[in-house]
């Protein structure tokens, strides 16, 4: 049924192109004529050579760089071996049936991967425990090798669970070969996954954290579990791509991997649990979200390495906050988008000595590409106004070839390429633009989508009414900036 499904939505996705192709004027093909500039216009060609030398770069990692760093890295770990594996899981709000299958795989990642191992449930509420002691009396691991250690915190939030159970692993004092696997309440780990990532820790002494290869099981409707696995498939290209520089951008919670002397550092400890952001305009507010941007900029400022591991893989059980698709992208997106436009600016400030200049550049061009995805679009809307219809035909014409290509091209990351990807990639692309153009004049306004909570301010009455004022004055003035500078060029 699956497999009939997807090749009708590649008919129909072939029936479309055909229909827009017989709409637009044949004169448009001319390479002399003037609407042959607006098709290959000069920013799509310098945003489309941006992705493909990201696309370049992720697949000379992954299939030419990568297999020999593994094969050095299995002879470094056989000589040095991690001394111990820390398994830490934070859960909170989520239901039993996913907890006993992350659960599950994590005991016995911690039985198979042959190392003293130690898994730490962070827990909120009782019935976790109890359903955890139960799944581990039955993998009855090893007791003089494996040992389980809970962590109860109030429901605080994630960054509380993960801070708490920082201490406890510190308590335990591990020495400079322990490893610490971070794993969230949602991610399944694969078979021998461990086992896997430990080794690059052998061979990059500056290597600090690691993290995997996500899939995901989607429990909502056909668009909401497209729109997932295209995320995945290009965060997979993406992070290949940052981790031929060693420093991937963002070390996710999902499954990540730090060494025991990162995590237990107080410094380390209280980035990730008290994060705040000082804004000229904003005032001083804290983090809700995003403790992986946290950990990462802190690794960051502290010097270390970053790496990728794509063989490595778990996967996710994704639950949308909402049964409504734009309800939900547009809930999730305002989170995503909103931790990396407030880690961007002070990321930045680390300069390109510390960031490596080509990461220099990616943080630098996330602030400019949220208008420049909208152009385009922006451009054929006025043009068809001001001119002719056909130019908003020619205008999709190419976006459905150039989504298409681009799916196309997402079979080289290994993960299922869907006939809803052209489509979904571009609704993220003008979707996914306006949200950002939204968060970043409000940078302070954040909201944990699984707890349904939001950030307080304690402002007082001048400060919420400037902070107000000048965030509608300065989406007004960047807005028009933008709409007078297109009507111009159109």
């Amino acid at each position: 049924m699956e497999r009939m499904q997807t090749i009708s939505g590649w008919f129909l996705l072939g029936s479309l192109l055909c229909a827009l192709a017989l709409m637009v004027p044949p004169s448009v093909f001319k390479t002399d004529h003037p609407e042959f500039l607006l098709v290959v216009g000069g920013v799509g060609i310098w945003r489309y050579s941006v992705g493909l030398m990201h696309y370049l770069r992720g697949l000379f990692f992954c299939y030419v760089v990568f297999p020999r760093h593994r094969k050095l890295a299995v002879k470094a770990e056989a000589e040095q071996p991690p001394s111990h594996i820390y398994l830490m899981v934070t859960s909170f709000r989520i239901d039993a049936m996913t907890t006993a299958m992350v659960y599950r795989s994590v005991i016995a990642e911690a039985i198979a991967c042959g190392y003293p191992a130690t898994v730490v449930a962070s827990i909120v509420e009782m019935s976790d425990e109890s359903l955890i002691n139960m799944l581990w009396q039955q993998a009855n691991p090893p007791a003089e090798r494996v040992t389980l250690h809970f962590v109860r915190i109030p429901g605080t939030g994630k960054r509380d669970g993960l801070a708490n159970g920082f201490r406890a692993i510190a308590r335990d004092m591990p020495d400079k070969q322990a490893l610490v696997a971070v794993v969230d309440g949602d991610t399944v780990l694969s078979d021998g996954i461990i086992r896997k990532s430990c080794p690059y820790f052998s061979l990059f002494p500056q290597v600090g954290a690691l993290t995997t290869n996500e899939y995901c099981d989607v429990l909502g409707s056909y668009w909401m579990s497209q729109w997932h696995k295209l995320r995945f498939a290009q965060r997979h290209i993406s992070m290949c791509s940052m981790a031929l520089s060693k420093r991937v951008l963002t070390l996710t919670g999902r499954m990540s991997l730090f060494r025991a002397e990162v995590v237990t550092e107080p410094d380390f400890i209280s980035d990730v649990e008290n994060d705040h952001l000082d804004h000229w305009r904003l005032g001083r507010f804290k983090f809700l979200t995003g403790d992986d941007k946290s950990s990462w900029y802190s690794m960051m400022r502290q010097g270390w390495d970053t790496y990728y591991v794509p063989d490595a893989e778990i996967t996710t059980v994704e639950h949308p906050p909402s049964k409504h698709f734009l309800a939900a992208a547009r809930q999730l997106m305002f989170r995503w988008y909103g931790n990396s436009l407030r880690q961007n600016s002070r990321a930045t400030r680390l300069g390109g000595k510390r960031l490596g200049w080509f990461t220099y550049y990616v943080l630098f061009d996330q602030r400019i590409s949220m208008w420049t995805s909208v152009l385009g679009l922006t451009a054929a809307v006025l043009a068809a106004i001001k001119y002719d219809i056909g130019y908003l035909v020619i205008y999709l014409l190419w976006i459905a070839l150039t989504r298409t290509v681009v799916s196309l091209m997402l079979l080289a990351s290994g993960h299922h390429v869907g006939p809803g990807f052209p489509l979904m990639l571009y609704f993220n692309q003008i979707f996914g633009s306006l949200i950002k153009i939204y968060v970043v004049f409000r940078l302070d306004r954040q909201s944990w989508t699984r707890q349904n909570t939001k950030l307080k301010h304690d402002h007082g009455a001048f400060q919420t009414w400037f902070n107000r004022w000048s965030t509608s004055a300065m989406t007004f003035s960047a807005v028009s900036v933008f709409l007078a500078v297109v009507v111009h060029l159109v």
